[in-house]
């Protein structure tokens, strides 16, 4: 018997992995479909993740349709393009309303559609016929996916009501997903989808986290959400467990501790599943060899890599004192700070802010993360002119929804109802109400800085920009886009006003989705100041091999960066999630 995990001793015919953006969901569902593959198991992998780097992993070129993977014996995996699944989706929608609609409101719909939501339905539509349709993976006996439906997709999926038309011709308007109208000679292939995802016998659920607290509360998160849907096969696995080799290097002794620290933090109920703790490994995980160690502790491991640890070269970074320097010159502004959770965006805020109001500005530093909490990151520090405000995503998004119900729902029947509530509980819909919310603040930035931690996305931006041409254009809405959103827009735009720092940790996962929300952010004609690659091993002097070589690797993630940002601050690792980045005043 195999030295993997006990929940792939005896494994259902399908296969979850879920988790945070750079948790490792990917190499952890190749290395379980290699396991399998080395039982003389057919296995199907298939990855719906729109930033999806399997063709790097397993070093074969993959499309939307199964390709034997080089090297490995009964191992085929495909990519499924949600993009494409998503523009199709639109297609569906908005096609018939070209000829009979204003360009801008056809616009402005299908930017309404453009967002996570429509993506992740459209992809629910592509695994479906994987997961449901016996002709379309009856030659592979298990099916493994990267990336698992969220807790929102399955709901809305639930409710009977979703089925029966275009919402917009009774509330009024549209929403993230639009009608599921678009979908419904699916319907049946859903229902079955849905009764599979139910099943442990069926299918299995595999919540993937590191050993950081953001990452085990979005694990906690997940289960619970699952668990309300009647979906309890569930395991979970820690990647990045590190242990080091000797206690006296201060680095990576606390390293080792806080990974501690947050498992004994862990809750009860996601700490009694069946548990794979994985280490922090030293090499990238690409190629078979290499995944094969992630839950297969026995497995033989690649030679290290060759080459010593080299410091930056001079010019490739920046002080993150430097790049205050270039923002506080203006005198005022908005200073957003973005990218994906886990990546210190709340520390690396709570330092930007200091160190402007120690230049000798007004600074509001300001949160829209719930999990954030601006006094402990502040941790008594203080400066002339600077005080930490709240955005309660909570309380806006409630507001905002009273009110769409208010207008939009007095008309609807119990099931109509019962579908724009669950519509209403979108993350789209979140970043509406925050960012409307949000948008009241940023005029104080006229009179000296906001800074703004966890920032709207791109998305978001069109969106509200699409719904300005929309209301315009065509009085049937849901209501009128307030003053201090049109007003924002323009200046979110100015980049003498606004300064966009993305931030992220020097490895793939987090570089590629830096990089896309760049682009997101150019699409809504934002460009982004520069970027901060935070808990960087580069700089850190330790003797433990395991981050030495980790050091090595970062070097291709360091030079993809200076690629796409002419301003890059390199933030060394420290026990804190973004360290003390600011020298103390004498």
């Amino acid at each position: 018997m195999s030295a993997g995990p006990l929940w792939l001793q005896s494994p259902p015919r399908s296969l979850f992995f879920t988790g945070k953006g750079g948790v490792g969901k990917t190499s952890t569902a190749c290395a379980a479909a290699l396991e399998l593959a080395a039982r003389e198991r057919r296995v199907l992998l298939v990855s719906t993740d729109p930033a999806s780097n399997l063709d790097e992993v397993l070093a074969t070129p993959l499309n939307g349709t199964p390709t034997p993977v080089a090297g490995i014996e009964g191992l085929s995996a495909l990519n499924l393009d949600p993009e494409r699944a998503a523009r199709e989706y639109r297609e569906r929608i908005v096609g018939p309303f070209r000829k009979s609609l204003p360009a801008a409101a056809v616009a402005s719909i299908e930017e309404q559609l453009s967002g996570a939501c429509t993506t992740e339905i459209a992809a629910f539509d592509e695994f479906s016929k994987l997961l449901a349709d016996p002709a379309a993976t009856r030659e592979f006996d298990h099916v493994v996916f990267d990336t698992a439906p969220t807790g929102h997709t399955l709901r809305l999926l639930e409710l009977p009501s979703a089925w029966s038309g275009f919402i917009a011709s009774n509330a009024g308007g549209t929403s993230c997903l639009g009608p599921l109208s678009g979908l419904s000679a699916q319907k049946s292939l859903y229902e079955n989808a849905m009764r599979r995802l139910s099943s442990a016998e069926d299918s299995l659920f595999v919540l993937v986290a590191r050993p950081e607290q953001a990452a085990l509360v979005e694990a906690e998160r997940t289960r619970v959400e699952l668990g309300a849907l009647s979906i309890l096969n569930l395991a979970l696995v820690v990647n990045g467990v590190f242990r080091a080799a000797d206690r006296r290097d201060a680095p990576a002794r606390a390293l080792e501790d806080r990974g501690a620290a947050a498992l004994a933090a862990m809750p009860a109920a996601l700490a009694a599943l069946p548990r794979t703790n994985s280490p922090l490994l030293s090499y990238p995980l690409l190629g078979a060899q290499a995944l094969g160690t992630v839950l297969n502790p026995r497995a033989p491991r690649p030679a290290p890599a060759s080459g010593g640890v080299e410091a930056l070269p001079p010019g490739e970074s920046e002080s993150f004192e430097a790049l205050l320097d270039g923002i506080a010159a203006s005198g005022r502004g908005v200073l957003m700070l973005m990218g994906k959770g886990g990546v210190g965006k709340t520390r690396l805020a709570v330092a930007a802010a200091l160190g402007l109001a120690r230049r000798g500005h007004r600074v509001n530093l300001t949160t829209t993360d719930p999990a954030a909490h601006l006094e402990a990151a502040l941790a008594g520090r203080t400066e002339p002119g600077l005080r930490a405000s709240r955005i309660d995503p909570e309380l806006e998004t409630r507001l905002y929804r009273e009110g769409v119900l208010a207008a939009a729902g007095a008309g609807l029947d119990a099931k109509g109802r019962a579908l724009l509530e669950e519509e209403l509980r979108s993350p789209c819909t979140e970043e509406i109400a925050v960012f409307q919310a949000f948008a009241r603040t940023v005029d104080e930035a006229e009179r000296g800085f906001v800074v703004i931690d966890t920032a709207p996305t791109g998305h978001t931006l069109l969106l509200l920009d699409a719904a300005e041409a929309y209301h315009r254009e065509v009085s049937k809405s849901m209501g009128e886009v307030p003053v201090a959103v049109r007003k924002l827009l323009p200046r979110l735009r100015d980049p003498g006003f606004t300064r966009v720092l993305l931030v992220a940790l020097p490895e793939s996962t987090p570089v590629h989705e830096a990089e896309a929300l760049q682009a997101d952010l150019k699409r809504a004609g934002i460009d982004a100041y520069g970027w901060i690659v935070n808990q960087s091993w580069t700089p850190v002097e330790t003797g433990d091999p395991v981050l030495r070589e980790r050091r090595v690797h970062e070097r291709k993630h360091l030079a993809r960066v200076r690629e796409l940002s002419p301003r890059v601050a390199v933030v060394a690792w420290t026990a804190e999630e973004a360290g003390a980045l600011l020298e103390e005043p004498a």
